[in-house]
């Protein structure tokens, strides 16, 4: 007995060694580099041949290093501190505006209704020529949104330029504090399905959805509803968890964090009662639905509480939290993974592991682990995001639309249809005449409009090969003659593609009157995930089907 308590003892402080050693090696480690840092950090700025700027050098290494965790792993100096809370909180002191780029201008692309741009009388088109006594052309959007903003309750002058107007205008705007709505729109579909979009999760989010949720039931007696996820990136976790907590009961766990270290290892349950654990819901994503979007999707999906219709989500499951640096710096961190009801982690990208390039790998079709939902016991699975039950993929934009699109024709015409029309229908009734397509058409007469097809792209190549090699002299003959054959007149695709350019058309024409909802309400009728939702809503059978794992949709 005596040797084994000897033995024990000499484990013991065996073990209590290597840890020392490996503690001290570790910080040795640690601390030898910040040396080494420190110590090339101040030969730089004293010896190098051009004057540095030691903040701005400091920021960049900072950067790099950071970079090389996650994208989600991020220095906020003080200088960015306002920017970030507006992430979180999405309030601000401006003008309630978006801008743009066109050319060396910039031009405001869509004033907030009800906040100072739009109650000013600035429309989007507006050329903004000065800032305060600034000039604006040549400078950058990031520059003049900061000169837009500032404390709520001072004063701006802005000189504009508006399209179709002579001379410049100026107005005087009144700062305030912008706050950016969570749920931009909710109403009625039709006599029983109601419909909520939600586009971030700052501090507010659980309780707008709630509210927006209660109304539909109680003032328009939604027996259904469709929220919509789509292009939500995310945000707060525990707004995350509030809105679970519409449709689960309390005590309801919906997701877990596990860390490094034990600290951010926790679990999160609702704490309230819900506003209704029975009414149907469908939930819409895509590619763009990530982290906050994911755990709602994924945990009303492992609940069997919600259906999910849409294309796969993104696939981030990591945690941030913030810590506190010198100087009312921050670090944004990844300090832990989430896992949902089932215990599955819905993490794409595994940042530990880099190809050849230094890009992140996809967690491969082979690590893929297979869990069961909590009620129905139907087979979900981790990594890759959350996968829809019913997919509905996303349209593929034409060639012809985006350029259109990306050289602004759309937007500058629907800023000349609004200086020549005071109002439109409604935005659920608003449609352009053929005649009104014709006349987009005939503006777009002297506009380049020309782009590259795939087709065109494999025809010039072979080109330049085949000059290069010097065979193409024996073949140019053909060669033209299978251009004449393939590459098309650009012109003829304004009517090949009509429907999907003059459903965008209309939608940027409706905004200029109905704003942000207005795009929301127009844009309904023809979505092809919202058709879907509501056929699956209006068949019970179906929507009971798909979540006891009776039906299968994919």
């Amino acid at each position: 007995m005596k040797k084994v308590k000897i033995f024990i003892i000499a484990a013991v402080i065996g073990v209590a060694g290597f840890l020392s050693t490996g503690f001290a090696d570790s910080y040795f480690e640690l601390s030898k580099n910040l040396d080494i840092f420190s110590t090339l950090y101040k030969e730089v700025n004293t010896y190098y041949v051009d004057e540095t700027k030691p903040g701005e050098l400091m920021k960049t290494g900072i950067d790099a290093m950071l970079k090389s965790l996650d994208p989600y792993t991020n220095f906020i100096p003080e200088s960015q501190i306002e920017d970030f809370k507006f992430m979180t909180t999405g309030q601000y002191g401006g003008i309630g505006a978006l801008i743009h780029k066109e050319g060396e201008n910039v031009v405001i692309s869509e004033p907030y209704e009800g906040f100072p741009a739009h109650t000013a009388g600035l429309l989007a088109g507006d050329i903004l020529i000065e800032v305060e006594g600034k000039k604006v052309k040549g400078k950058s959007t990031s520059e003049i949104s900061e000169a837009l903003k500032g404390q709520p309750n001072t004063s701006l002058k802005v000189i504009i330029e508006r399209p179709g107007t002579k001379g410049t205008i100026e107005k005087e705007l009144i700062r305030k504090e912008i706050k950016i709505d969570d749920v931009p729109y909710a109403g009625m579909l039709n006599e029983t399905i109601g419909y909520i979009r939600l586009t971030s999760f700052t501090q507010t989010a659980g309780q707008q959805f709630i509210s927006a949720l209660a109304k539909l039931k109680e003032e328009n007696n939604a027996q259904a509803v469709i929220f919509d996820l789509r292009g939500n990136g995310g945000g707060l976790l525990n707004q995350s968890i509030n809105i679970v907590n519409a449709f689960v009961p309390k005590g309801t766990m919906v997701v877990q964090t596990k860390g490094k270290i034990s600290e951010w290892d926790a679990t999160y349950a609702t704490l309230n009662s819900p506003v209704d654990t029975e009414i149907p819901v469908v939930v819409l994503v895509d590619d763009r639905s990530a982290s906050a979007s994911e755990i709602v999707s994924g945990s009303l999906q492992d609940l069997d509480r919600a259906v999910i219709i849409g294309d796969r989500t993104f696939g981030k499951g990591l945690v941030q939290q913030t810590r506190r640096l010198s100087y009312n710096a921050q670090l944004k961190v990844t300090v832990a993974k989430y896992y949902i009801p089932s215990g599955r982690c819905i993490q794409k990208l595994d940042y530990a592991h880099r190809d050849e390039v230094g890009d992140a790998t996809i967690v491969a079709d082979s690590l893929i682990v297979p869990f069961k939902t909590l009620v129905n016991k139907r087979t979900v699975f981790d990594g890759k995001g959350i996968n829809p039950d019913i997919k509905v993929e996303q349209k593929e934009v034409s060639n012809i639309t985006s350029v259109l699109v990306r050289n602004f024709y759309i937007f500058d015409y629907a800023t000349q249809y609004r200086l020549k029309h005071d109002t439109i229908l409604k935005a659920n009734k608003f449609a352009l005449t053929d005649d009104e397509y014709s006349a987009f058409i005939d503006y777009l007469a002297d506009k380049d409009i020309n782009y590259e097809t795939e087709t065109e792209k494999q025809l010039r190549k072979l080109k330049e090969t085949a000059t290069k090699e010097k065979y193409f002299k024996y073949a140019d003959k053909e060669y033209e003659e299978l251009e004449a054959k393939l590459v098309l007149d650009k012109s003829d695709d304004l009517m090949k593609f009509k429907d999907e350019i003059k459903e965008l058309l209309e939608n940027e024409i409706i905004s200029r009157y109905y704003y942000q909802k207005g795009r929301i309400i127009s844009s309904l009728s023809k979505d092809p995930a919202v058709g879907k939702a509501i056929e699956v809503l209006e068949n019970k059978e179906t929507y009971l089907g798909i979540l006891n794992g009776s039906i299968s949709k994919n």
